[in-house]
């Protein structure tokens, strides 16, 4: 769940955690997202031996077939199931639908499975407090020893830029906010703010920032 479409759109918040609000945001076009995997899942997985992953929000899927292009064993979770169908074609067409699978969950309520997986990620999942929090501990406790968690999101600062950005500043948050969330005593714990250049609605150079946790478990 991202928020990179027009920032006078600001959506109910009432329903824009449902199903049927990304159903329709993804039913409204061929495809919505690039079709390329995340940036910071790529550098976070190049220094690690494939295993099983879990992809949390995983939208058109390009973060999941990549992983398991490259040896990975991938769940690929959202609330969407038009998102669902695309990843699922993605995957088949890549030739990795025997090392995909995909769930339709509600993802401020699910638990995935304990200690599951050697990889979760969560790209752009923007969601407010107490939520965000909430969520995040269910995201750790899914990272079994020795295991990666990579929480990726939207940094404040991007309110101030013309990347289009809805104003909901409820959403943003900082690594070390996400951090807050672990008990840094069972976790090695590595926050980020990095910059990237991307061009807003204009067509215009903007440079933002994301939010990056990385945090292995001890």
């Amino acid at each position: 769940m991202t928020h990179t479409h027009d920032p006078h759109d600001v959506p109910d918040m009432d329903v824009f955690f449902t199903a049927e609000f990304w159903d329709e945001r993804y039913g409204s076009k061929e495809r919505i997202w690039s079709g390329n995997p995340n940036p910071h899942l790529v550098t976070t997985a190049a220094e690690l031996t494939p295993g099983t992953a879990l992809d949390v929000g995983c939208g058109e899927g390009a973060d999941a077939v990549w992983l398991a292009d490259r040896g990975w064993r991938v769940t690929g979770v959202d609330v969407s199931a038009v998102a669902l169908g695309r990843a699922a074609a993605a995957a088949e067409a890549a030739g990795v639908a025997d090392r995909t699978t995909w769930l339709r969950e509600d993802l401020l309520a699910w638990a995935p499975e304990p200690d599951g997986f050697d990889l979760v990620s969560a790209q752009f999942m923007q969601t407010p407090e107490p939520l965000r929090t909430a969520l995040h501990r269910r995201l750790a406790a899914a990272v079994r020893p020795g295991g990666t968690l990579l929480i990726v999101g939207h940094h404040f600062s991007d309110l101030e830029t013309t990347v289009g950005r809805p104003h909901l500043p409820e959403l943003m948050f900082t690594a070390e906010q996400a951090a807050a969330a672990l008990a840094p005593e069972a976790w090695e714990i590595h926050t980020t703010t990095p910059s990237r250049e991307v061009t807003d609605p204009e067509g215009r150079p903007v440079t933002i920032h994301d939010a990056v946790l990385r945090a292995v478990r001890r």
